[in-house]
This record gives C-alpha cells, structure tokens and sequence, in this order.
C-alpha cells in the first residue's frame, strides 16, 4: 500500500498543513464566490474527505463568505488556504508544495466560468526571465516565500516589506 503525504501552506510560511491519505477528490470551483476568495478565475481546490487533514503550523484567520461557507486564509500574507462547508474541508492546490501531485479531475460552478479560460493553454507562453529586457529588476530578485517543505522554524518578513533569513533546514 502506497503511503500518501501531501504537505503545504501559505506564501510567508505563518501556516503550514499536511494531508495524510488520499484525498477523494482534486477539483475547479468557478463559482463567482470562488473567484473572488482566490482573486483569480478559478479556485483549484483538494477535498480532504477520506484523508486525515492537520495544521503543522500556525491556524489560517476566516472569512465567512456565505451562511454554509468558511474560507480560510493566512492572516499574514493572504495566501486563500481553505474552503469548508458541512461537507469537509478542501485546501487550496496552489497552497501544497507539490501542486502538481494531484491533478484536478472536475469542475464545479461552470455557470459563472469564464469563457476564454478554456483556451488559456493556447496563449503564447514564456518562461520568467524570457522578460528581463522589460523587467530588468527579476535579474535580482530575492524571494521572500517560505520554500515548498516544512522547516523547523518560521520567521515573519517584517511589515515594511523588509527581508530576514529562513532557516532552510
């Protein structure tokens, strides 16, 4: 029997979760609700039904965004983390560390889709640094994101936008 784990959590590192089992489904929500908590599109969420679901760091803030709905979120940087209902709790896919070990497999709210989503894998596609004649300041950017795996310790990037040091370990 395959043993799954599946870690992740926000941009800044402030929360940090793991599933353990296989998650019962990997999906698209277009509904206009998830559009909006997740500022994009579409939201690409992971049921956690039939997992076993923990935090390993840290508990998201939440957001009440309708009578049966909670999302949460990372109350430091934003990253949207979860939507619960009655039914179970879904993490964002974005939020894992390896988005692509579980692929979605449907879609829900295809009322409010937008349309030309589905020929976005159509457009022309270039590589981050393909853009450094126009964005010369990515030849140094430094990232202040959490890396994608857990780390024994956790320090906040100050307010100011200012940068500390992550102990990578």
């Amino acid at each position: 029997m395959t043993h799954h784990l599946h870690t992740g959590g926000c941009q800044c590192g402030a929360v940090r979760f793991v599933i353990e089992g296989k998650p019962s489904q990997s999906s698209i929500c277009h509904c206009r609700m998830c559009q909006k908590a997740f500022g994009a599109y579409y939201a690409p969420l992971i049921s956690t039904r039939g997992a076993s679901f923990r935090w390993t760091r840290g508990a998201p803030k939440q957001f009440p965004s309708s009578n049966h709905v909670v999302r949460g979120f990372c109350g430091n940087c934003g990253t949207p983390l979860t939507y619960e209902a009655a039914d179970g709790i879904a993490v964002s896919a974005g939020a894992l560390d390896d988005p692509s070990a579980l692929p979605p497999s449907i879609q829900y709210g295809v009322e409010a889709k937008v349309p030309f989503v589905d020929h976005l894998g159509a457009l022309p596609a270039h590589h981050t640094m393909d853009d450094i004649a126009e964005a010369p300041f990515l030849a140094d950017i430094v990232s202040n994101q959490h890396p994608d795996h857990d780390t024994d310790t956790w320090q906040p990037v100050p307010a100011s936008g200012g940068t500390t040091k992550e102990d990578d370990a």
